[in-house]
């Protein structure tokens, strides 16, 4: 089993360097910042984020297409009747509640603009303040605020998904008893901004290929230095 970690910002540099010799370095799709180009690229990244709430990716992805198409743009998504918001999106799990959460972030988002579908004004806003204003709105938490501000906007936030938190606390990155909106504000706090991007994705990666939820394979490097599940006491 692992010797616990003082974890501070260079053993946290050390752990994502660690991570890139395992899996290679974290790779951005695409330009990330403003969305003045488009304003509503943002908006899009919000509405599907908020369909990837716990289910898979694949389904996410069919959702956001049968979404895309069937409506015009955000203001026929926003005046669309509940129940057929729901059904069109229905693939994606849970579709009333993510129907009411998505109608919600787009009317939250015309208001604030004065009309328009924009999330630009966020660019603007600190990361904590662009974060409030996101989670103010019903149905939006702290990862779901995180991944359109980080991956959007490249502003230092870091999402923590399941795979996420179930890595940081084996590694003692957090405590085991911490909720996931702690876990959140420990990580931002914890991470170099720099770093904020790459090690959710590695953390992601790991989580996925060796210490998962159930079976752990901690038969690699990382696992033998950090970790300190059941399976790594074996």
């Amino acid at each position: 089993m692992a010797m616990r970690q003082d974890w501070d910002a260079a053993a946290v540099r050390e752990l994502h360097d660690e991570l890139v010799s395992l899996y290679g370095p974290a790779q951005r799709e695409g330009e990330h910042g403003s969305d003045a180009a488009d304003p509503g690229d943002g908006v899009r990244q919000l509405v599907t984020t908020i369909l990837s709430q716990n289910v898979a990716d694949e389904n996410t992805r069919r959702a956001a297409e049968e979404l895309f198409s069937t409506y015009e743009d955000f203001a026929a998504i926003e005046a669309a009747p509940h129940e057929e918001l729901a059904e069109v999106i229905r693939v994606a799990g849970l579709p009333d509640q993510k129907a009411a959460r998505i109608q919600r972030a787009l009317a939250a988002v015309r208001e604030e603009t004065g009309g328009a579908y924009s999330l630009a004004f966020l660019d603007a806003m600190p990361a904590d303040e662009a974060k409030a204003w996101l989670t103010d709105v019903k149905g939006i938490g702290p990862k779901t605020a995180s991944v359109v501000l980080n991956f959007h906007f490249g502003k230092p936030t870091m999402a923590v998904d399941t795979h996420v938190e179930r890595v940081s606390k084996r590694f003692g990155l957090v405590p085991e008893s911490a909720s996931n909106a702690r876990v959140h504000d420990l990580l931002d706090e914890l991470v170099p901004d720099g770093l904020k991007y790459p090690l959710h994705v590695l953390l992601i990666r790991h989580g996925r290929e060796h210490c998962s939820a159930r079976s752990p394979d901690c038969a690699n490097p990382v696992c033998m230095r950090y970790c300190d599940c059941e399976g790594c006491g074996e």
